[in-house]
This record gives C-alpha cells, structure tokens and sequence, in this order.
C-alpha cells in the first residue's frame, strides 16, 4: 500500500498534554452530520440504518509523546504504549459528503442515496468559475457496476448552501403522493429523484425465513444497503454547461461504504443446530466472522501486513505476508458516559473489536492513508446493544455516546 497524503504534525511541547477540549475533531465531524438535511420527512427514514461518508484530504496528527517527540513518519513511529501519536488533532473535509439507508412508508421500503456538494466560495468547481455556479450543477455517477445513462441535475439547496440531489430506489410512478410536504417540495425542484435502474433491493431480502446455511454474501448481491457487501460509488462533478468539471483530473472520485458491522441483522451466515456440541436442547445462531468452512476464501480475520507493520511477535520482519487471524492483547470492559466520546485515533497495526453490551451510539471507522477502494473518508454508523464493528490496521476510529444513559461496550484487540 502507497502512503498518499499532504498530512501534517501537531507538535505538542515536551511536559506538555494535549488540550483536547478545545476545537476536538469527533465533535467537529458530528456537527457535519448535525448538518445534514435529507429531502423527506424525516419519518420516512430508518435512521438506525443511514450511513454516512465524509471524505477529508488533510489530516493532523499530534507528534509522538518525547523522547521521540521529532518522529514525524508514522511508518516509523514504533513505540506502541504512546498514545499521543495515534490522536487526531485536526482534518480537512473535502466539497463532497454521502448518505445511504432506507426509506420507506406503510407497504414499500427501497433504498436512497444522497449526494451533497460544498456551493463555496471554496469548493473546486466555485473557484474554478470565478464563483459563478448558478442555480444547478451537474453530476455523473456510478453505483456499484451500474452508471448513470445521462448527467444529472443538482440544485442548489439554500436551507444548507450545497448542491445537493437524493436518489430513491422506488420504482412505481406515484412517489410524489406517497409523499409529506417537504418530500413533494425536494420532488418538485429536482432534489429528490427515482432512481431504481441504480438504486435496488428490499429489506425483506434478508428476512430471516429462508436464510438457514446459505452464506449472506450471496443472497441478494446486488441490494444496495447489503449488511456484508461494501457498496462503491464513483463520481464527478461538473458546472451545469459541463464546461468545468471535479473529477480528480479524469479518474473520479470513489467512495466505498464498508464499515465491517456484526450483530443480529449483520451476519455471514445463520442457523439452527439441535443438541449443540452433544448437549440438549437446540440453539439458533449467527456466524458473525469466521476462518472455517465455507467462509475460508473470505478470512475478515486475516490481514495483509504492510512494511511498516509489526506482526503478532512484535517484529518487523514477516516478509510482507499475511496473519489469517486476529491477534489479542487486551481485552477491555469501558463504561462510556453520557455526552462522552473516544476521540479520533489511527491504529497502524493491529485489528480491534468495539462490542457493544447496552446503549447506542455513533461509531467512526476511517482511513489513515490513502485506501485502494476509496479517497480517505470518515465513516459513521449507529451502534445498537448486540451489535459490533471491526477495524483495520491504518483504520481511524471513534465512538460518540450522544444519549443521556451510559454506553457499556467490551472491547478486544492489538495496541496500535
């Protein structure tokens, strides 16, 4: 993996302690999601399930704690137990966010897509034209393996100064009535538009009828809102005379919603075993992640060691190869308390494992370096009680407990 970044460091003076009060960058990133305003009502949506993306292109880092406060390449930042390093001081959000979930209304549930572009005066296309963008701009898009046949219109949003268009997956032709006020208005100015040659699937996709030993990853590929499958999307801006564009010089932008979740509705495989291991009775169960049997050609617990990585000993000599397994050095239990969050950090070696016991909360999943499936983006999603996420070696994470009851989570995993 190539290291592709304009990243910076924050250099804390010796004696010294992060003031991490003042200008934190998980309540920075909470307050975009605050910001985000979807074209429908909002009981339309089950907002349990949305997704977010937020792609950033700068990140700061505070440096590593002395005596090795002047190691500013964190390829080489080596001293697990030092904490200050992994700490996320600041970022940069690039013009571009994403939300994916369902919508649905009494009989039909389908999915949606919202797109969003910064209007400026800093946004690449705004400065491009002298900020001179109008009313509309324009994009192009793919989801998965499917492109959009024509550019479409995006309006300008004035309730949140961005450019900003909503696809539903809703196939018949009288979304319109189905609609609230503020859903017919988003339908009317081309905000909210049906898009079901992109958008696809049903939540009844996955219902738990019918699922016993098939491996989920085959059941309905193609849906949208897959609880295993990534979904990519690739993108581009342009001006709305398609004179000007914001396609990373050609090659678009791509984004990749990919949060590794487990629980009750997020599983690889699911069944019933009578006498379980020659015991009595039955028992109901849910492969969550597994190395065996049919999940062998997909190892989630494997990771591929990079050069500056060290392996399960502790050493940087593993040529370059792969651990099928999740090395553990700790295994925590926290109480989070209420308004209380685990602040933007990198782990740039080992796999970690956030289980929670009781509460809700958003969990934070983003990239420390330049991934080969996506630009750097943070991803967030709704923790429930039952479910888990997994993160990557040179993933950043966080966790915000924005309710008013104590979030109880076991977590497991590798320092750093």
């Amino acid at each position: 993996m190539m290291i592709v970044h304009s990243d910076s460091i924050f250099q804390v003076p010796p004696g010294m302690s992060p003031d991490y009060d003042i200008g934190n960058p998980l309540l920075k990133l909470l307050h975009l999601l605050e910001k985000v305003r979807l074209a429908a009502d909002r009981e339309f949506y089950m907002m349990e399930h949305v997704h977010y993306l937020f792609p950033y292109n700068q990140l700061q880092l505070y440096s590593p704690s002395p005596p090795n406060d002047q190691v500013h390449d964190p390829t080489q930042q080596d001293v697990k137990t030092d904490f200050q390093k992994q700490n996320v001081k600041d970022f940069l959000a690039t013009d571009t966010f994403l939300v994916r979930g369902w919508v649905n209304s009494g009989s039909w549930t389908t999915p949606f897509l919202r797109l969003s572009y910064r209007a400026g005066p800093d946004s690449v296309l705004s400065k491009a034209t002298d900020h001179q963008l109008g009313e509309e701009i324009k994009v192009w898009v793919r989801v998965g393996t499917t492109g959009t046949p024509s550019i479409l219109r995006v309006p300008y949003n004035e309730l949140t100064d961005r450019y900003e268009i909503e696809l539903w997956g809703y196939g018949d032709d009288d979304l319109r009535e189905q609609l609230g006020n503020r859903g017919r208005e988003s339908f009317d100015r081309g905000e909210l538009i049906q898009s079901p040659d992109l958008l696809s699937g049903s939540l009844s996709d996955f219902d738990r009828e019918g699922l016993d030993e098939r491996y989920m990853v085959e059941v309905a590929p193609e849906n949208s809102i897959h609880p295993i499958l990534p979904l990519h999307i690739e993108l581009a801006w342009a001006t709305s005379d398609e004179s000007v564009w914001d396609s990373l010089n050609g090659v678009n932008y791509h984004y990749e919603f990919n949060m590794i979740m487990r629980g009750w509705d997020n599983f690889l495989g699911v069944g019933f075993s009578p006498n379980p291991h020659g015991g009595v009775g039955s028992l109901e169960y849910r492969n969550l992640m597994s190395n065996y049997f049919q999940y062998a050609a997909r190892p989630e617990l494997a990771r591929t060691l990079e050069p500056w990585n060290f392996n399960a000993d502790g050493t940087k000599k593993h040529g370059n190869g792969t651990e099928n397994f999740l090395a553990v050095d700790y295994m925590d239990l926290h109480i989070l308390h209420p308004n209380s969050g685990i602040g933007l950090h990198r782990h740039r070696d080992n796999q970690e494992v956030f289980l929670l016991m009781h509460g809700r909360g958003f969990m934070v999943i983003g990239d420390w370096c330049k991934m080969p499936e996506r630009e750097r983006c943070f991803e967030i999603r709704t923790l429930r009680a039952g479910s888990f996420v997994m993160l990557k070696g040179g993933n950043l994470h966080a966790l915000m407990n924005s309710t008013d009851e104590d979030m109880e989570l076991f977590m497991f995993g590798g320092y750093d």
